[in-house]
């Protein structure tokens, strides 16, 4: 059997016999009048009649953490619901939780390598890398079987996000305040807090030495990457790299 054909058998099965992984609700309550019976009728009117075509094809859906580049002390879990555009360029949306009562957090874009290296040098500056997020177990797409969720995460080797944070309701802001964050990818063990990734860990059951171990096929794929280096001075402890995650050149500043 090709490897296509399957996959394919693996992802429908997935879709038959399992959910998207564990419940992860939105701790965030949003101030303001319950929905009027006027507001549900007009809701359940639309969603009747009107197009929802861009979402439609945001099935990829992925869990990871974002530290803040300019405050990376500020770190938050996002689940990214995303959609391929093509082989080189993919487009999320980002939420707090999986559940309906989740809030919109920011963006993300995905670019491969191969599009990072056509990047003017200035713009360089705002995209982080993702080879220690796949590598270290960090990110997951919760539901899917082990071989789909290498094969997905193989494709995101060597990838590069441009990632904008709108609404800190990890910090409790009921509304979206402030200016948008820049966020960045984790690079080094030791960098992300370690009591948020067992929330997330345990609320949505992984292991993510398991998964850092199912990887290990991945590492020979890893190419040096970008901003690596970018806030690996922000953190009090020791850090570490590991098999897979190198810096090439760096360019750490946003203007």
């Amino acid at each position: 059997m090709k490897l296509i054909d399957h996959l394919v058998v693996v992802l429908v099965s997935a879709v038959l016999f399992t959910s998207c992984g564990e419940d992860r609700k939105s701790d965030n309550e949003v101030p303001g009048r319950d929905e009027s019976t006027k507001t549900n009728v007009l809701e359940t009117g639309s969603n009747l009649i009107q197009t929802k075509a861009p979402l439609d094809p945001m099935e990829v859906y992925l869990v990871g953490f974002h530290p803040m580049k300019e405050d990376p002390g500020h770190q938050m879990e996002a689940h990214h619901f995303c959609t391929q555009v093509n082989e080189d360029f993919a487009q999320c949306a980002l939420f707090d939780g999986n559940t309906e009562d989740a809030k919109l957090t920011g963006i993300e874009y995905i670019i491969s390598e191969r599009l990072f290296e056509t990047l003017p040098e200035e713009e360089k500056q705002y995209w982080h890398p993702h080879n220690y997020e796949i590598l270290s177990g960090q990110l997951v797409a919760p539901g899917l079987p082990d071989v789909a969720e290498i094969e997905l995460l193989d494709s995101k080797m060597n990838s590069y996000g441009k990632t904008w944070h709108t609404w800190s309701t990890d910090k409790g802001d009921e509304l979206p305040f402030g200016d948008p964050m820049l966020a960045w990818s984790f690079n080094r063990d030791g960098e992300a807090d370690p009591e948020l990734v067992r929330k997330r860990n345990e609320a949505m059951d992984i292991d993510p030495n398991e998964k850092r171990e199912q990887r290990k096929e991945l590492v020979s794929k890893a190419n040096p990457q970008e901003g690596v280096d970018a806030i690996k001075d922000d953190f009090p402890g020791p850090t570490n790299l590991i098999p897979g995650v190198e810096s090439k050149n760096e360019r750490d500043t946003v203007h």
